[in-house]
């Protein structure tokens, strides 16, 4: 049974500064001449806007008001890839809520919808960068769109989708993921490793590409490896930095 409904919402929020907002016909050409999707009936005005994209119905709304200092600050504590980001968005003026409606594509589909729509408000517009409490992700606008690229080549943004965490302990080093279940897979652990972090976060970072990449669902019991002859043991039970069953792997 899947962990998560197949046809949640799935939404984010780009912030702009100074009054900022997105220009509506910017997005809809950069969709249609950059992404070469289908847009249309659309709907609304320069403040909400929703259409139809490749099936899928996205809705667009602008918010003329900050996204709350607190709510930034509890995921830009753990956001390493943005150590500025507190500093960059406590004067943010307003944001955009982009949602991919409940629709019948897969989950990958759509996110990779909800990220297009997502990249062409970025270039529309001055935003500053991206909120998405659900994945628990803050991304500034450059780094963003530079991620975005890899849709062209239809290879598996995995740093617009999912967190990965990384902890230093006494007992070696640890990473895990945060978001997957939006892809109704369990979250993966990697504890008390003596590989680097970044060794870590290199290898997750590629096993979470192919489990989102080819719907792979991870069973406990079972092996996983990037090669040929590696075989790492795949073990599910109480997550450690993860609420809920997650998976670990021993590395």
């Amino acid at each position: 049974m899947s962990e998560v409904a197949e046809n949640n919402i799935l939404l984010a929020m780009p912030m702009f500064n100074n009054g900022g907002s997105f220009n509506v016909r910017e997005v809809i050409d950069n969709l249609k001449s950059k992404w070469g999707l289908e847009v249309v009936n659309v709907e609304g005005d320069e403040h909400i806007i929703t259409l139809d994209i490749n099936g899928e119905t996205v809705a667009l709304a602008y918010m003329p008001v900050p996204i709350p200092l607190g709510d930034i600050e509890g995921i830009a504590q753990y956001a390493y890839n943005w150590p500025t980001a507190v500093d960059d968005l406590k004067y943010h003026t307003g944001h955009a809520i982009v949602s991919v409606m409940a629709g019948k594509k897969s989950v990958l589909e759509r996110f990779k919808i909800l990220s297009k729509v997502i990249g062409s408000v970025l270039i529309a517009s001055d935003a500053v960068g991206l909120y998405d409490g659900n994945q628990s992700l803050l991304i500034p606008k450059s780094q963003y769109l530079a991620n975005l690229e890899v849709l062209e080549y239809d290879d598996i943004p995995v740093s617009l989708w999912i967190y990965i965490g990384l902890q230093k302990r006494q007992a070696g080093n640890c990473v895990y993921t945060y978001g997957l279940k939006a892809f109704q897979k369990k979250e993966i652990e990697i504890i008390d490793s003596n590989l680097t972090l970044e060794e870590l976060f290199d290898f997750l970072f590629s096993v979470v590409s192919y489990i989102i990449g080819s719907d792979i669902t991870l069973k406990n019991g079972e092996t996983i490896g990037l090669t040929a002859d590696q075989k790492i043991s795949v073990i599910v039970s109480k997550g450690r930095f993860v609420e809920g069953q997650s998976i670990k792997l021993k590395l």
